[in-house]
């Protein structure tokens, strides 16, 4: 499984995007469609700077920090769409 970080001033329409599954995306390419940890920010840069940290972290640091908030790892696009 692998994990998409991003950064997005619309988070509906970004769900909307991976939906669509377009060639040659990142998404598409490993059928990322599902959300399963979200933070919001009231600034870009905090929300880029955040976005960096997430990218350097081990694939257990977010492991453990997506079960932190999300035991399951449902699908939370319906709440946000």
């Amino acid at each position: 499984t692998v994990f998409y970080i991003g950064v997005t001033n619309n988070l509906s329409r970004r769900l909307a995007e991976h939906k669509e599954d377009r060639p040659g995306t990142f998404t598409a390419k490993y059928h990322l469609h599902k959300l399963v940890y979200v933070e919001f920010f009231a600034s870009i840069t905090n929300a880029i700077e955040r976005e960096t940290q997430l990218k350097g972290w081990s694939r257990q640091k977010k492991i453990d920090l997506i079960r932190f908030a999300n035991p399951d790892f449902n699908d939370l696009q319906e709440s946000y769409l």
